[in-house]
């Protein structure tokens, strides 16, 4: 799963641009999933404690199935990190609107200069929005594309561009690449790295719960491979560099 996120101020061009990526990738026969950040502290899918599912949530439920004739809606209690958020993808691109803390390449919309460097970072890749309307080819070095009058390019550039995002793991856990996430993301945006520089990609040990398979740090890795081989070892029918894998129900 490949993603990209588009962050800029309010009426900057962000919901058009995703709308234009979003038609664009499944007019080519992509599956695509978006998220969409809403930065209101009052904002709630069915607000009212007396009525549906707010009942639900009045009463302590912590999940809440709202199912209905063409749609399904899960209402967490909570504010999910992203990576727990796009677990629930299976999508070739998912698109994200106002997601900030996403190691991905981002899209800055805005309405001049100044909005761009406000939240310029390495995972900037490019421009849009507003500004694109002044005809300017190249911002601050990235070029600038006008989704309105040239959609695919900015599609051109989306399906090149994105990849699947990298954890967000404390720089003193792992950084065995040279970098943090946040940084070999953006080096990788920028084209000076590759995705399967990320030593998660290469893991020796897999660990999967219920079908999701969980990244973890090269010093998790060691003390499970550690433990897990001091004990096989000393059963009959091990050989040294054998495929062990377990199986736990619980």
């Amino acid at each position: 799963m490949k993603a990209i996120a588009i962050n800029g101020t309010s009426n900057s061009g962000k919901t058009t641009v995703c709308e234009v990526i979003i038609k664009g990738l499944r007019e080519r026969g992509y599956t695509v999933g978006s998220v969409k950040e809403i930065y209101s502290p009052d904002f709630a899918l069915d607000p009212d404690l007396s009525e549906d599912t707010g009942r639900h949530r009045a009463s302590g439920s912590q999940l809440v199935t709202a199912r209905a004739l063409h749609e399904t809606d899960l209402l967490y209690q909570v504010k999910l990190p992203i990576e727990e958020i796009l677990r629930h993808y299976d999508h070739d691109f998912v698109i994200l609107e106002g997601v900030a803390d996403c190691n991905c390449p981002r899209i800055i919309t805005a309405h001049g200069l100044d909005e761009v460097k406000e939240r310029l970072d390495g995972r900037v890749v490019a421009t849009s929005g507003v500004l694109a309307n002044e005809g300017s080819a190249e911002l601050l070095g990235l070029p600038v594309f006008n989704a309105l009058e040239n959609p695919a390019a900015l599609v051109d550039f989306v399906e090149e561009r994105a990849f699947e995002p990298l954890p967000n793991f404390d720089p003193e856990c792992c950084s065995q690449c040279g970098y943090t996430c946040r940084e070999l993301a953006g080096r990788i945006a920028r084209q000076e790295a590759q995705r399967a520089d990320c030593v998660l990609d290469s893991q020796a040990i897999e660990l999967v719960i219920n079908g999701v398979s969980i990244p973890m740090v090269p010093f998790v890795q060691s003390i499970l491979t550690n433990a897990l081989v001091g004990v096989v070892q000393e059963l009959d029918g091990y050989k040294k560099h054998s495929t062990i894998e377990v199986r736990l129900r619980r």
